[in-house]
Formats: structure tokens, sequence, C-alpha cells
């Protein structure tokens, strides 16, 4: 680990970060150039001293874990990602099958967006990064582990985490989160994470297996979807789609249309604060 490198490194990475960059206001009394450490630290879920002690070159060597929050919190390139790993003396994560590391293009649209809806995904599913709306709307997926990530994983392993579709809409819904599973088994492969959830699957669940062996593919997301909030009831929404296609990650934006019900209760989100995560 070349402490003072990787002090130096972070630190004109959060010096070359503007408010702006990351959807926070600028202020009036902002002196030093780019964000202040409590900021950073912030955007990188560690505390102010942890990140000052890095900076300072007298901090513990960092997780992989820790790298990886350090990377999306300061909006790291895939290059600059690496290098931080190397200056902490750990080797750089593989860029091969999907990708945890959140583009950048990506989480700076994220950021740009406070009051509507919007989470970062997975071609498995898997939420990378939410912002509040997308956690009052969805459920607040930072606490999800292991398998259980994968949005398909959890609605045939816990049935319970279907109630944010309306129960009409449960077949179609689980048809296309198959087909969609079975798209991301051929990407990544045998052994691959996809090829683990299929197995748990098809151990736990009679209803996964039925589907799976009838081997639909090509079923498709429609762009307006019927949500079920527990506090606002049924709303009906839009969802665009920005895709990365070299990372395999999609940003996920809700909206409704200006004016209706709809509308109104997408406002309320912001009050609510997180739903409870739906496992």
């Amino acid at each position: 680990m070349d402490r003072l490198q990787l002090a130096d490194f972070l630190r004109t990475r959060r010096e070359a970060l503007q408010p702006e960059d990351v959807g926070l206001p600028r202020g009036s009394r902002r002196r030093a150039p780019g964000l202040r450490r409590e900021e950073v630290a912030l955007l990188c879920d560690m505390s102010s001293d942890y990140w000052s002690r890095l900076e300072q070159a007298r901090g513990p060597q960092p997780s992989d874990q820790m790298l990886a929050a350090m990377a999306r919190g300061l909006r790291l390139s895939l290059a600059e990602r690496d290098h931080l790993f190397r200056l902490a003396g750990r080797p750089a994560p593989e860029r091969v099958g999907r990708g945890e590391h959140v583009a950048p293009g990506l989480m700076r649209v994220l950021d740009r967006l406070h009051d509507t809806p919007a989470q970062v995904m997975t071609d498995l599913g898997e939420t990378l990064a939410q912002n509040a709306a997308a956690a009052a709307l969805l459920g607040d997926d930072a606490g999800l582990v292991g398998l259980d990530r994968a949005v398909v994983h959890r609605w045939f392993a816990d049935p319970a985490s279907r109630d944010v579709y309306p129960r009409e809409d449960h077949d179609l819904r689980g048809r296309v989160f198959v087909a969609d599973l079975r798209a991301a088994l051929a990407r990544q492969g045998p052994g691959s994470r996809a090829a683990r959830v299929v197995e748990s699957l098809l151990a736990r669940s009679d209803e996964f297996g039925r589907l799976w062996a009838e081997h639909e593919v090509g079923l498709r997301h429609e762009p307006r979807k019927r949500l079920v909030h527990p506090e606002l009831g049924e709303m009906l929404l839009d969802c665009q789609k920005l895709v990365d296609v070299e990372q395999a990650q999609v940003l996920l934006v809700f909206t409704a249309t200006p004016g209706t019900p709809d509308d109104d209760k997408l406002r309320l989100l912001a009050s609510l604060g997180p739903r409870p995560v739906l496992r």
C-alpha cells in the first residue's frame, strides 16, 4: 500500500469534484476547491475521520468493499478505479462479466434526479445505486446481500417482495423476470452469478422451475408500470431506461404524467422516507 500516493490521489479527486457534479448546492461560503472532506465521506458511506486519515497518509488499508464505495462516491472512471485499488495494495477488479462499478455518466444523471425515483441496476436486476425517491417508492435495497440482491431471486424465494406490483400483474412480471434471467445466463455463461441464481431457484421454487422449463425468451418490460405503495396506493408510472452497454447497467427513471393523481403521489414520496425493504 502506497499511503502517500493514495492520499494524494484521493485529495486531487476530491478537489476535482464540484458540488454540482454530485447534486449538492454550492452555497455562498465555499472557498476551497472541490468538495469538502465531510461531503465526499458521505458520498463514500464512511466517516469523515476515516477519510481524513486516508488523505493524511495515516489511515488503515481499505478493504475491497470500501475501495469500491470510494470509487463510486468519487465518480471514478474504470481506469481511475483500477489505479485506486493498486495504490491501496489490492488487485484491480476484473472487468469481465457484469460490473459492480457504476458508470460515471449514469451516476452524474442520478445525482441530478432529486425528486424523481431513479436507480442503477445490473443486467441481473441488482440495485447498484438508488436515490431517496426510489427507496421510498420501491424499497431501500442497500441492505440486501447475496443472491437476494437479484430481483428475480427475491421474487420467487420470498413472494412478499411481489407486493410492489398489483396481484393481477404477478404472472406477467414473473415471466418477464425469468426471461431476463435466461438472457443474463446466456451472456454470463456456466459458473456465473446468473447460473447460481438459477440453481438456487430451481432447488427452492416449483413455480420458477415450471416457468424455467417453458424456455420463454424475448419478453419485455412494458414502459408503463402499475406499482403499489403501502401508503399512497396504486400508481401508473412511466419507466424510462438509460442503458450503458459496456457495463451492462441500466438507469431506471420513474415519472408520471404532469397534473395527474399519480404525479401528486410521486411528489409525496419525499415526505414518507424509505419504504421498508421488500424481502
